[in-house]
């Protein structure tokens, strides 16, 4: 072989190899990420999910890709976009904002990884066998929001002493509304209180919830947590001061918007976990093994400018007990 034609072979060898060697590279994960809501008013969330995916070594764009899967507030839509997510065989489907997202990727595969935030029992729910071994290809994060309905309800009788009637706000689109309305009216006879419950899924009915008070005024409001109701917390916000009803919320984001108080699971950290969960099975763990999480954070947030607006005098105990006070 003439010595041209030796140094051609060789060069061609030099540029064929880091071409093979880069087709033997393991393809970028895909995670897909399932929701009932819209991306609007959950940037923070979704900055905590990538935040706990980092925490695992991954960041997206570099070493994963995140596809999101938005229902904008219609149920029905979620079987679809799951089965979507299916056929295109992500690595993980991450899922949150109730047990109907859930419901629909459990149904969409039962080999592809699925990792959940969820307020209610999953075993009671039979997404997973036990909280300690899930079996299965589902395990995730519990943040016993239905369980907080007592302590909420408790912290607004607290904060109006003199109050007897409540108006309760639920979304019968979600399959907890009923669950929910059953916890409320329990712990409001508990304590002394009557509880009336208004039904709204979208801004038209929420409109038409707030205006049915006007004739047989109640003393509070209790917002029930959904995420469509999350999505519209401005509007929320706005009709409670608007009749200035003192209102107790399920997350920090109402009390963020204006919203007087609210209790419950700190969901940033909750997201955050939901990433973590995510990248430990890129790693190769195996859900069936990784135990539900049960959420510990609980953070009471007040927003003490809408109580003077209402002219409420917020007790010193309670203002003792908040993990923030928004002046």
């Amino acid at each position: 072989m003439r010595r041209r034609e030796f140094l051609g072979v060789l060069g061609g060898a030099a540029v064929a190899l880091p071409l093979a060697a880069r087709a033997q590279q393991r393809p970028m994960p895909v995670i897909g990420f399932l929701h009932p809501a819209s991306p609007d008013t959950f940037a923070d969330r979704l900055r905590a999910f990538r935040q706990g995916l980092k925490e695992a070594g991954y960041i997206d764009g570099e070493n994963v890709t995140i596809v999101y899967r938005w229902a904008e507030n219609q149920l029905e839509r979620l079987p679809a976009l799951a089965a979507d997510l299916a056929r295109q065989r992500v690595a993980v489907i991450a899922t949150a904002g109730g047990s109907a997202s859930i419901a629909a990727a459990k149904a969409a595969t039962t080999t592809i990884p699925i990792v959940f935030a969820m307020g209610e029992d999953p075993v009671a729910r039979g997404f997973v066998g036990s909280i300690a071994r899930p079996g299965g290809n589902l395990t995730g994060i519990n943040f016993f929001n239905n369980e907080l309905t007592a302590k909420r309800l408790e912290i607004l009788r607290e904060l109006l002493p003199g109050a007897a009637r409540v108006a309760v706000l639920v979304n019968p689109s979600y399959d907890t509304a009923e669950t929910v309305a059953k916890d409320v009216d329990a712990a409001a006879r508990a304590i002394g209180l009557q509880i009336r419950i208004l039904s709204a899924s979208n801004n038209h009915e929420i409109d038409a919830a707030f205006a049915s008070l006007v004739h047989e005024r109640p003393d509070a409001l209790f917002v029930a947590p959904n995420p469509t109701f999350n999505n519209r917390r401005k509007q929320l916000v706005l009709q409670a001061m608007r009749h200035g009803l003192p209102a107790a919320y399920a997350s920090r984001e109402y009390a963020e918007a204006g919203g007087l108080l609210s209790y419950g699971t700190d969901f940033l950290d909750t997201f955050r976990q939901v990433g973590a969960y995510s990248g430990r099975i890129l790693k190769g763990t195996n859900p069936a093994d990784l135990p539900v999480v049960q959420s510990a954070k609980f953070e009471l947030v007040i927003n003490q400018t809408t109580a003077r607006i209402l002219g409420l005098e917020v007790p010193a105990t309670l203002l003792a007990r908040a993990d923030e006070v928004i002046e």
